[in-house]
């Protein structure tokens, strides 16, 4: 069975936990803090916070940012659920608009959906593909929006030569198993703005005064306070201690999914009736998702294939799921159409890349998608 996706974990990451675990500090400490500095660097942010998963890291964006009850939140439908659970928390009020054909969010149609109850844009850079930033920061900037990124599977791309991470006042990376790289689960908020830091920063660890690093080498007695309503959102040392390895390795990982990309797109771009993948000028993914649309006319519809594949030992995954058709969203979504992202959602397909994908897999998917697409 090829998979879907597999991390890229060796023993480099190994010895780095093992000698993580033998340090004795295992949670928010010393690693913790360099993976923050280094990723950083990485992305040419002024701030990074460690957290424990994307999830915890958009939770805390919309605290910071202000967002609160009655409020509301532009976001896509076509985006993992996370996206619009995140604006819930706060007990906002996820407004779902169209995507383009990247996947991305539609800015006309966001537009549109701008009302006097609107506090913030949630633009999420969708399988990797970086959104147009800067188009959305002067509507935000024009509507005194708040912009915030939902980059959870785009660590790597990069938007006008500058990496996802740099450009806004507030990112969320994720690092689950699905993505580029990994620390089992974790997440990171990156900032440009000394508040929002200090801020994330304390909410992640209940809100405590002084953390355990300062207390642990205070040469004195020191007792916290708790300044307000916190969260248990930490990542340990463990996970950064991979996490350091992992993104040592960032850019090779990328190169080599980039190379099995583009061996897709040369062996599908002459199949009647589907949609490839593709990079804006400026835009450079990292290819966290391969994606194909079979359009109107394709020999086999999108199960149909996906079933076949699954018989010739081939997992996929179907195309980015719509929120507002989720159990939990439909009923207060009753009458919302977004025929775009519901004909994107239905007809698409996440074919396996990862590294290392051997060649012979990569030959063998290719020959099974033109075999049922041809």
């Amino acid at each position: 069975m090829i998979p879907i996706a597999k991390p890229y974990l060796t023993k480099d990451e190994a010895q780095s936990a093992y000698d993580t675990i033998l340090s004795g500090w295992v949670t928010q400490g010393p690693r913790v803090q360099e993976f923050e500095e280094k990723f950083a660097a990485y992305t040419g942010a002024k701030y990074a916070v460690a957290v424990s998963n994307c999830t915890t890291a958009l939770h805390l964006a919309m605290i910071v940012a202000g967002v609160k009850e009655g409020d509301e939140v532009i976001c896509p439908s076509m985006s993992y659920v996370a996206s619009a659970n995140c604006i819930k928390y706060v007990s906002a009020i996820p407004v779902f608009a169209e995507v383009n054909d990247q996947y991305n969010l539609d800015i006309n149609d966001v537009e549109k959906r701008i009302t006097s109850k609107t506090k913030a844009i949630l633009l999420v850079h969708q399988i990797g593909m970086p959104a147009d930033i800067d188009a959305f920061r002067t509507l935000c900037d024009k509507h005194k929006l708040l912009l915030i990124e939902d980059a959870a599977c785009a660590i790597g791309s990069a938007y006008k030569n500058k990496k996802i991470g740099y450009h806004s006042d507030l990112v969320c990376f994720s690092f689950h198993p699905r993505k580029v790289i990994t620390t089992g689960d974790g997440g990171m908020i990156t900032t440009t703005r000394e508040d929002f830091y200090k801020r994330i920063k304390l909410l992640r660890q209940h809100a405590m005064s002084v953390n355990d690093r300062e207390r642990h080498t205070a040469g004195k007695i020191i007792f916290e306070d708790h300044l307000e309503v916190g969260y248990n959102y930490r990542m340990t040392d463990f996970q950064a201690a991979v996490g350091i390895k992992q993104l040592e390795k960032l850019d090779f990982i990328i190169s080599e999914r980039r190379k099995i990309a583009a061996k897709y797109n040369e062996a599908f771009k002459a199949i009647p009736n589907i949609q490839l993948p593709y990079e804006k000028e400026g835009y450079f993914t990292n290819y966290q998702s391969y994606v194909i649309l079979l359009k109107q006319g394709a020999k086999i519809d999108r199960n149909a294939f996906m079933e076949q594949m699954l018989e010739k030992g081939i997992s996929t995954r179907r195309g980015i799921m719509t929120a507002h058709r989720e159990t939990a969203y439909k009923n207060e979504c009753k009458g919302l159409s977004l025929p775009q992202s519901e004909y994107y959602s239905d007809n698409s397909v996440v074919l396996p890349l990862y590294y290392p994908m051997q060649e012979e897999d990569v030959n063998s998917l290719i020959n099974a998608v033109k075999a049922l697409l041809i």
